[in-house]
């Protein structure tokens, strides 16, 4: 009867571990897609009593991954993000500059206003030629404008989103570390973690995008979590990162000069953007860098095309009826430009006032000077075409970083417009291959995942097993019923 009873149990175990095996290789097949999902396998042993097998022991659930990979791939989201970041962020301010070929671009307008000072010179005494004059410089003045509007906006921009990773990192290393308990309390009562490291799996893949990190297990399911430059986000305790946006950014606005806010951990500033950042990489770092590095320097560069203008028109020996110290053609804000106050300047520029009928100004003052009194000889075109060769003539920039050497401000304009496409095209060469190496690294990821496949054909096998026991059951029922007959 020992025997039976022993054949008994060995079924019934048997067709336990096969339900518990179809279970998870259903919860395979269903999760074969999902992120963060990590392939379960059943591990069991034979059972002995005594010193005869007993059928099957189920040991637990094993999570299989591979952690190599899963810590490059991640690398490699945090590079692709952060290409990201700063090619959009040239990508944006390449549309107001625009390409030369169009007459709304930066080039377009220095070629209407080129035009619009000839077609005056042959005729002088027209005011609507004057008046084209007048629109022409205008819309030039404003094409910088909105450059300089843009890289603002984009600073602002990066401000904000740099609030938003913040809050999202600190939320997410805090549920990192909440789930860092449970998996503890889980493995201490024997309960199947597997569910939980999922969900942590997929907390810390959503980190890797902003900020680079290595994971290192600490044993009882527990694990760390560090930047790649060192910076340690989850030690038990999650790090607790602090940052205030500004809201509006104006030029002068800079992390230096106390106006916007650094990156604080537990309290202390940290470089955020340099090349020895902790954070090493991935979209946080680089919208710091955009926000207090290269957009900084396409305003530093747009600064120096609006001084470029601005002193090209208010050369003293331009026009001698206007008064020393005197604003030219191309203002500062209706002021006469300081070299001291550069910063910012490309978005002040304005049309000067006094020829400009929109701000009570009179077109006549193109013609016969700015500090006129009264309109001169409408014949005499000395003036227009003083104002023309100081637009075309050679001139070295002072401020810009550009290469050194004279040129015309059309020419200047194209080394700063040159400046940002180039800067365009290799962020986004950069963003592309990350993105492609990311994308490889997550298919990679796919791969050494839940093959359904295979996981189909050990359902088959699962199924020939807890029909073999079953029939097994049905044996020994048999034999029962004619044991209990004699």
């Amino acid at each position: 009867m020992s025997s039976v009873s022993g054949s008994l149990s060995s079924a019934l175990s048997g067709l336990t571990a096969a339900s518990r095996r179809a279970e998870i290789v259903a919860s395979n097949i269903a999760n074969a897609a999902t992120p963060g999902y990590g392939r379960r396998v059943l591990e069991v042993s034979a059972r002995s009593v005594g010193s005869s097998g007993q059928g099957v022991a189920i040991a637990g659930v094993t999570r299989i991954v591979d952690m190599r990979l899963i810590g490059e791939r991640r690398l490699s989201d945090a590079d692709a993000a952060g290409t990201a970041v700063l090619a959009d962020f040239y990508k944006s301010i390449e549309v107001p500059i625009g390409s030369p070929d169009q007459p709304q671009s930066l080039n377009g307008r220095i070629n209407t206003f080129d035009t619009a000072l000839l077609a005056a010179t042959s005729h002088p005494e027209s005011e609507a030629r004057l008046d084209q004059v007048a629109v022409a410089a205008q819309a030039l003045a404003n094409q910088i404008n909105a450059i300089s509007d843009k890289i603002q906006d984009q600073r602002a921009a990066a401000d904000a989103e740099i609030a938003n990773q913040v809050q999202q990192l600190n939320d997410t290393l805090g549920r990192v570390a909440d789930l860092n308990a449970q998996i503890r309390t889980n493995m201490g009562s024997a309960a199947d973690p597997s569910a939980l490291i999922d969900q942590r799996q997929q907390m810390i893949d959503s980190i890797a995008s902003i900020v680079p990190i290595r994971e290192f297990d600490r044993g009882d399911g527990q694990v760390a979590l560090m930047t790649t430059g060192g910076l340690m986000l989850v030690e038990g305790e999650a790090t607790r990162i602090e940052f205030s946006p500004v809201g509006v950014v104006a030029p002068g606005m800079t992390l230096q000069g106390g106006a916007l806010s650094p990156l604080l951990i537990d309290g202390r500033p940290i470089d955020a953007s340099g090349p020895n950042s902790p954070l090493g990489g991935g979209s946080l770092a680089a919208l710091f860098r955009v926000r207090d590095v290269v957009a900084v320097d396409a305003q530093t560069r747009v600064d120096a095309v609006a001084r470029d203008l601005v002193e090209r028109f208010q050369d003293p020996a331009l026009d001698a009826t206007r008064a020393p110290g005197a604003a030219g053609l191309f203002t500062d804000n209706g002021a006469a430009f300081d070299p001291l106050n550069e910063v910012g300047l490309a978005q002040r520029i304005r049309l000067n006032p006094v020829v400009d009928p929109a701000a009570g100004g009179q077109l006549w003052h193109l013609r016969d000077g700015l500090g006129a009194a009264t309109p001169g000889d409408a014949g005499n075109a000395a003036l227009l075409n003083a104002w023309e060769h100081a637009l075309t003539s050679d001139r070295s920039p002072v401020s810009g970083n550009f290469m050194q050497g004279a040129r015309s401000f059309s020419e200047l304009s194209a080394d700063f417009s040159s400046q940002i496409a180039t800067a365009r095209l290799g962020s986004e060469s950069d963003a592309t291959y990350a993105q492609n190496r990311a994308d490889t690294m997550k298919a990679m990821e796919l791969e050494g995942g839940v093959d359904t496949d295979q996981e189909m054909q050990d359902l088959l096998q699962i199924e020939q097993a807890y029909a073999a026991n079953a029939r097994i059951l049905a044996a020994v029922d048999d034999m029962i019923k004619k044991l209990l007959e004699l």
